[in-house]
């Protein structure tokens, strides 16, 4: 029954919706004549807006490129794939493979979005080499644990605004993580997915006549391992240990006494985790190097993107469009329900801006001046605008792009799977945001 209800949608999707670049650009038409006609604003003018925003954000889309580079870096050492391949022997059954699945990306999604992609795919692919489970549905319970990124360590939104010098920060100051990451509100819900997820992916495992199983040989990976002579001394360079492991635990003891001396978390402090643990793991300069040229495959949408996004905010901004989209909110919203509102029109607006950091860029011009106007806790709007990006995601193919490739599937093959999982998770969602 759900397969069927989700079929006109999969045919859609696979008819009708195009590359998230090509959004941004109808995005950048739609804000610019808005500015024009609705603000009555010179065409010279606004372009001149666009033109000179257009690199405002570098230093934030490097941060963006970042997490997802030196996740996916980290999930591809040794030690995580062995790892996942251990917990793999776990699953002995179906049912079991379909929550462990879910969990353990859930955890990897949590901790970092970039590793919980890469994660969650890698250990979908060692579950289906041992168990015989709908491999389809396998993906899809691994892709939808990526709801709980925004609320997660590497969350954008929140690590943003507790980050000094952030964009906002002359609105808002600096937002400290146990207001947005740690509040009972953000708990709540990571604990509602942890519970209710994995048996929402469990009841949807298909009858045995419709599954769709994978040969466990075609998901065997090539050896890469390098040989164990080198020709060149440079070669000898890069496949040896010291150099790497010095300069990664040097990273590591300066991570140490940044916590020991009270560091908060925010996006600097998590990328530099990452990496360095990514470069001790890794061992040598070319088995990171290699990691990272196959992680930044998945990251060119951030670098064509993200100077849109950011010629979009100072349009919004300085021709008092975001403003206005401001007082209208607050026209239609107040101090209890702006945080719903905040979370439903970001997740329309993440079908337009598939990414966390991008959106907030866009968004934040619009619902902070509403919070501040209405007396709204501005963290719970900040968050509901975190959660709503991420719950989109589960129908926003961008995203899932990298755990499809990996996989080897199309997004029509996980799809209905996960417009199941994004009717479930928004009524938890809004509920949530309502009564708290």
């Amino acid at each position: 029954m759900l397969a069927a209800a989700a079929k006109p949608f999969v045919n859609l999707v696979e008819k009708y919706l195009p590359d998230p670049f090509v959004f941004v650009l109808a995005l950048t038409f739609v804000v610019i004549g808005a500015a024009v006609m609705l603000q009555q604003q010179p065409v010279t003018l606004v372009l001149t807006y666009w033109g000179t925003g257009f690199w405002s954000l570098l230093t934030f889309s490097m941060q963006m490129l970042l997490v997802l580079v030196s996740g996916h870096m980290l999930a591809s050492t040794a030690i995580v794939k062995s790892a996942l391949n251990g917990i793999a022997r776990l699953a002995a059954s179906p049912g079991k493979a379909i929550l462990l699945v879910t969990l353990v990306s859930m955890l990897a999604s949590w901790l970092n979005w970039g590793f919980g992609l890469v994660v969650g795919a890698l250990f979908a692919k060692a579950i289906a080499r041992r168990v015989k489970v709908d491999y389809r549905l396998l993906v899809a319970s691994a892709y939808s644990s990526f709801v709980v990124w925004h609320g997660g360590l590497a969350g954008s939104i929140p690590l943003t605004i507790a980050t000094p010098g952030h964009f906002t920060e002359d609105l808002i100051g600096i937002v400290d993580t146990s207001e947005t990451l740690f509040s009972r509100l953000n708990l709540i819900l990571l604990a509602l997915m942890i519970v209710i997820l994995p048996i929402v992916n469990r009841a949807m495992m298909p009858a045995e006549a419709d599954r769709v199983y994978v040969d466990p040989e075609l998901l065997d990976e090539p050896d890469s391992s390098t040989p164990s002579t080198a020709i060149r001394p440079a070669e000898k360079l890069e496949r040896h240990p010291l150099l790497a492991q010095f300069v990664g635990l040097a990273g590591i003891a300066y991570l140490g006494m940044y916590f020991i001396e009270g560091g908060a978390l925010n996006l600097n402090i998590i990328n530099f985790l990452f990496l360095f643990l990514a470069i001790v793991l890794h061992g040598t300069p070319e088995r990171l190097l290699h990691s990272m040229q196959q992680a930044i495959k998945g990251a060119s949408g951030i670098v064509l993107q993200f100077p849109f996004y950011a010629g979009i905010m100072a349009v919004m901004v300085q021709s008092d469009l975001a403003r206005d989209l401001s007082q209208w909110l607050i026209s239609t919203a107040t101090a209890e329900t702006l945080a719903l509102f905040s979370f439903l029109s970001a997740g329309v607006v993440n079908m337009l801006i598939p990414s966390g950091g991008g959106q907030w860029a866009v968004q934040a011009p619009v619902v902070l001046p509403a919070a501040i106007e209405l007396g709204a806790d501005v963290s719970k709007v900040a968050m509901a605008v975190a959660w709503g990006d991420a719950w989109t995601n589960l129908i926003q193919p961008f995203w899932a792009l990298p755990v499809l490739a990996i996989a080897g599937l199309k997004a029509k093959d996980i799809m209905g799977f996960c417009l199941v999982q994004l009717v479930i998770t928004g009524i938890i969602i809004s509920v949530v945001l309502t009564l708290l």
